[in-house]
């Protein structure tokens, strides 16, 4: 090794440092001091870096230039693959440094490598130092993410600005049915009923055409001071002058029309069909859909296109949150939320129509349940639906009497959850199959014959059918359920062993190719499947934890953090987890938004050639632990 030579090349040195985390970070003079204190390490192919037989480390390696591989027995997919690669830019060990040990696997150039190398007591100097480099050695995946937060809200700001730019479709701003009445109407009950409904506007229709309006700014001229006598029919007072606009209008043409016609409300139609009415408000507020105006929109539907429009509005909701940089845990815990509310009202409104509301029936006698995804309050912006019924069979009846009157309702609640933007489980995992429409003694039946089996089938169901969770009716028909299982699957380590096993066979895609394993055929080719080999190590191993421990938790980040306290793990190590698996799900979010926007088919395939460098940076951080959170669980749950 050779000591960094005068100013020019120590100059050098800080500006090819400050295109990588966390020297971009960093205040200039702590970068300088940095350089000036490194040494220059040249590594050749096959050259081992650092061992677990070598001690305690002794110096931080930051690469220069060529690839480092990790090799560990955590890996299994393959002999020869790297537990971890490492590119230009990358520090290590850090782990090791901070806690004074060897480090855990060894570091071997796969290239020919160049490494700046800082003595160990200058490390802990600079974490003094510098704030940005503690917090980024103390909190390597939380410091990325907090990088990449301020990326995207950057890159979602512009997007929210264009978007308020007025150029909205009026068919995609629109937030609820219009409320009519007929000419003869009393005055009277059209005040009442804009109050009970909390509208500004009624618009008049006579034999399906809208032939007047009348808002609340009406009330003080028309009726208040001439006082008019409110039994007298709305034809009277209503305003005659319409201006109408169709739906593929834009919301800059909509304020055009009130400015130049002095109105704050106008009507929405499609070839002579109302459709909709448009306020001043609605402009106002374009683009910026609030929560308590979903849920009340949730609430006061009463027909399936209310209920569309409310979907819509989740959607808008959950991409306005990824412009404020909300974490995902946040966003998906929250638009799971709300569809659980859009799901409830859906299954409300089925019973009603089905003749179901009465005691003993939508309340009582059944419950709803939510499965994978959404069992877990983990939804995207696209998710299929996966649900099932739990029902109490009365004395006298049978299961399959009850079941033969709860499909046909299970039928319309899944195809208007269709019609909202949760397309059907091609797997036919619905309600609407006999098969999970069941009592609650064959929930019980089947899962113990998926214990007793533990083969491949059940272990694939085990990812849908371990995280129900009551939606709406019975709930404690799902906490019967759930109590009954903990018993069942708690101590039986064979069943726990076959799921760590299955679970252990999905490798998180790091190394072969690259920073990434990527595939190799079709429209596959050179992309990463973020949900199979992304999320799913974590929810594998997270629902394991879960199962093994009695925990009630259905949410992925809930369930490390229980086992977490179960298991007396490191606090750190278990965020660790959860931030990364939220990374994963934060990228989903961000591809599931530009696919809607570009009209293109759903998909949770990346390709990392894509991603700018922080967001690989990441997604390597986030695949490596999900490989430690594998090694943890293999230890636990293995021979």
């Amino acid at each position: 090794m050779t000591p960094q030579p005068g100013n020019s090349l120590i100059a050098a040195t800080v500006e090819h440092l400050r295109r990588y985390a966390p020297f971009d970070q960093m205040e200039l003079a702590h970068v300088h001091s940095l350089a000036a204190r490194l040494q220059l390490g040249y590594y050749p192919k096959g050259e081992i870096l650092l061992s677990p037989d070598q001690g305690a480390a002794l110096k931080l390696l930051i690469i220069k230039q060529g690839v480092v591989q990790g090799e560990q027995d955590v890996a299994r997919a393959q002999d020869d693959a790297a537990w971890l690669e490492l590119h230009e830019g990358e520090c290590f060990p850090l782990g090791a440094l901070l806690a004074r040990r060897a480090v855990t696997g060894t570091y071997r150039a796969d290239t020919d490598t160049f490494c700046y190398e800082l003595e160990a007591q200058d490390f802990f100097e600079l974490t003094h130092l510098s704030a940005a480099f503690h917090d980024f050695c103390t909190r390597r995946i939380a410091n990325l993410l907090e990088q990449s937060k301020h990326i995207i809200q950057a890159q979602y700001s512009l997007s929210s600005s264009e978007q308020q730019s007025m150029s909205s479709r009026l068919s995609e701003i629109m937030n609820r049915e219009p409320v009519t009445c007929s000419p003869r109407t009393p005055i009277r009950t059209v005040l009442q009923t804009m109050q009970e409904r909390r509208i500004g506007s009624m618009v008049v229709v006579d034999n399906g055409v809208a032939v007047g309006m009348f808002t609340l700014h009406d009330v003080l001229s028309r009726v208040a001071l001439p006082q008019t006598a409110l039994d007298q029919p709305i034809i009277g007072i209503m305003s005659k002058q319409l201006t109408t606009l169709p739906s593929h209008a834009t919301a800059y043409e909509a304020m055009l029309a009130m400015i130049r016609e002095g109105i704050r409300h106008l009507l929405v139609s499609d070839n002579g069909r109302l459709v909709g009415v448009l306020s001043e408000k609605d402009l106002f507020t374009l683009q910026r859909v609030s929560l308590r105006q979903v849920s009340q929109t949730i609430r006061n539907a009463t027909t399936l296109a209310g209920l569309k429009q409310a979907a819509r509005n989740i959607r808008q909701l959950g991409q306005n949150m990824l412009a404020q940089g909300f974490a995902a845990e946040h966003l998906t815990q929250l638009t799971s939320t709300l569809n659980d509310l859009l799901t409830a009202r859906i299954i409300e409104l089925e019973c009603i129509a089905a003749g179901l509301q009465e005691p003993d029936s939508c309340q009582t006698a059944f419950c709803w349940l939510a499965l994978g995804s959404e069992g877990r309050l983990e939804q995207t912006f696209h998710t299929d639906q996966d649900n099932g019924i739990i029902f109490i069979t009365p004395r006298g009846e049978t299961p399959e009497t009850v079941r033969g009157s709860l499909l046909p309702v299970a039928a319309r609640i899944n195809a208007a959850l269709a019609e909202c933007g949760f397309p059907l489980c091609k797997g036919g995992i619905m309600a609407s199959n006999p098969r999970w429409c069941l009592s609650l003694e064959e929930w019980q039946n089947v899962y113990a014959d998926w214990i007793a089996r533990g083969d491949g089938t059940v272990l694939l169901n085990a990812s849908i059918f371990f995280d129900f969770r009551a939606l709406s009716g019975n709930m404690t028909l799902a906490s019967q359920l759930r109590a009954w299982l903990h018993d069942k699957v708690k101590d039986n380590r064979r069943f726990l062993q076959l799921m760590a096993g299955n679970a252990l066979c999905n490798h998180p895609p790091l190394g072969l190719l690259r920073d990434f394993v990527v595939g190799k055929d079709g429209d596959r080719n050179n992309t990463l499947d973020l949900k199979v080999n992304g999320i799913t190590p974590f929810v594998d191993a997270a629902r394991i934890f879960a199962l093994a421990s009695g925990s009630n938790e259905t949410n992925t980040a809930l369930r490390l953090r229980a086992a977490g306290a179960a298991w007396q793990m490191k606090a750190d190590e278990i965020e660790a987890w959860a931030q990364s698996f939220h990374y994963i799900q934060l990228l989903r979010l961000r591809m599931q938004h530009e696919q809607a926007k570009q009209g293109a088919v759903f998909s949770n395939r990346a390709d990392p050639d894509t991603l700018n460098e922080l967001d690989r940076r990441i997604l390597k951080e986030a695949f490596r632990q999900a490989r430690k959170l594998q090694k943890v669980l293999e230890n636990y749950f293995t021979f």
